[in-house]
């Protein structure tokens, strides 16, 4: 009998306010892809921390390819085999993508051998990205793969994946896919976790559910279905959406002419921007990350005020150079996609950081009303289900799905006109999503005018009445979501796009 590669037995872990993991056991053998599946909050993201060795337990063992070990720091787990891709990254900023991966690898390598690896990796696995680039200038989706690239390159026997493909498109998640099968087919074992229930069924042959912290059921996932997965997850099956046709009411968002010259080397320049989104519709812009998104939306929040006069409009007022908290006045509010340290203060508490967007509790003088911005926050908490020890709990002791919850519960709840969102399920379980979708339906239902970036073809498709693809700084026409299919945007995807008259190139 071979020895599994990793045995974990009664792990358990507490917080002040919560039990994060209370006796989980669980067993991976050599070569085996194996799911973690739990809603936001159930405790997956805490027992692979443990594994990796940056968080300890309080109780438990763990057994590493038969022999008892304890993984005192992440130096020791990747010693040991053990690499991990986190959900939230763990890159520093200022340093180059060659630099960052330089830092997790032998120190007797060179940076430039490093930098032939990422290289020769990057192209081996179809994950296209420059070495030379400051990781502050990367998309999230970049950032992703610089992650992704640099487990690889430890060549680990045990790979952790904490929601790899949240920000992927179809296309690079099937290339990830072919690395993956292929490293469990050379003998590494993977442990998986993602919200995506047909990933989970395609990829896994074993899978532990967690609800509350604990093991609540053991599978294997390809004899189940999406819905028998989701009940054993969070004992119900997701609502369905309802996706109802309305009337759309007059233009709420106009941009036109948009053109802008990338503020940093690495960036894209935006080429003649033009679209409309009027009250009672949600229009969606599907694209690889990197391709414009992120300079599109600092220019339509109001963080990039460099647009000229009358490129973006808000209800027929020209805000080209109006800041955000002028836009949030004519009814503009904003879903970034990074959760913390632009839609939330890490070490502030949900309450205060109700006050980077809203001023609902701000009494004469900017003084703060205490009690009504608790009253508020936990309004948001009870009305999305957020995971939180209440009001005052710091975002940064939030679940990654949970924070998310509040951010985009916190712009919904203010009754925006029009709502521009980025990402807004990224690392969100499928309860949750549907919730998110359904309010940004309703939203839309009460007349409001909703532009939603996603890299989740499918999101869009559920969700959205009119679809943009964005490519080299470029925008598509808008085609309506029932003409729309998913091979036809992946072409668009690579700046390609059609019109009735023939085919054009972005």
């Amino acid at each position: 009998m071979t020895a599994a590669r990793l045995e974990l037995v009664n792990i358990t872990k507490r917080y002040p306010a919560v039990v994060a993991n209370s006796g989980v056991s669980l067993t991976v053998q050599p070569g085996q892809t194996h799911a973690v599946l739990g809603e936001n909050g159930a405790g997956k993201s805490t027992l692979m921390k443990i594994i990796y060795g940056s968080v300890k337990p309080d109780a438990g063992s763990v057994r590493f390819n038969g022999q008892p070990v304890q993984v005192r720091n992440p130096q020791e787990a990747r010693a040991l085999g053990i690499s991990m891709v986190f959900q939230h990254f763990s890159l520093f900023d200022t340093l180059t993508v060659a630099e960052n991966v330089w830092l997790g690898l032998d120190k007797r390598l060179l940076l430039s051998e490093v930098t032939q690896r990422i290289t020769a990796k990057a192209g081996e696995y179809g994950l296209d990205i420059d070495p030379s680039r400051p990781v502050h200038t990367l998309s999230v989706g970049e950032m992703q793969r610089v992650e992704i690239i640099r487990a690889l390159l430890t060549n680990p026997q045990l790979l952790i994946l904490d929601e790899p493909t949240s920000v992927l498109t179809p296309q690079a998640v099937e290339k990830l896919f072919v690395v993956l099968k292929k490293l469990s087919s050379e003998g590494c074992s993977i442990l998986y976790i993602s919200h995506k229930l047909h990933e989970i069924r395609e990829l896994c042959t074993a899978c532990t559910v967690l609800r509350g912290g604990k093991v609540t059921g053991v599978c294997n996932p390809q004899e189940e279905s999406n819905a028998s997965l989701s009940r054993l997850m969070i004992g119900a099956e997701p609502p369905a959406l309802e996706h109802r046709e309305v009337k759309t009411g007059g233009t709420v968002l106009r941009v036109q002419a948009l053109t802008l010259a990338r503020e940093d080397q690495f960036g894209v320049d935006l080429q003649a921007i033009a679209m409309d989104v009027k009250a009672g519709e949600v229009v969606g812009i599907a694209g690889v990350s990197g391709n414009g998104q992120k300079e599109l939306l600092y220019a339509l929040s109001g963080e990039d005020t460099r647009a000229g006069p009358q490129m973006i409009q808000v209800s027929g007022k020209d805000v080209a150079r109006l800041g955000p908290q002028q836009r949030r006045e004519l009814g503009l509010h904003f879903v970034p996609e990074e959760r913390l340290g632009r839609g939330a203060v890490p070490t502030l508490g949900l309450a205060h950081n109700l006050l980077l967007t809203r001023d609902d509790a701000l009494g004469q003088g900017g003084w703060i009303n205490l009690k009504a911005l608790q009253a508020q926050a936990a309004g948001i908490i009870g009305r999305f289900n957020v995971k939180a020890g209440g009001p005052n709990a710091a975002a940064k002791s939030l679940s990654g799905g949970n924070l998310q919850k509040f951010i985009v519960g916190r712009e919904i709840d203010a009754k925006p006109k029009l709502l521009i969102v980025s990402q807004p399920t990224w690392g969100v379980d499928v309860g949750a999503s549907a919730q998110i979708r359904g309010e940004i339906l309703a939203l839309r239902d009460a007349g409001c005018a909703v532009l939603v970036v996603s890299e989740e073809l499918d999101e869009l498709f559920e969700i959205c009445d009119r679809l943009h693809v964005i490519a080299k700084g470029r925008l598509s026409p808008s085609i309506a979501r029932a003409d729309a299919t998913v091979p036809q945007i992946g072409e668009w995807m690579s700046g390609l796009w059609g019109t009735s008259e023939g085919t054009l190139h972005a």
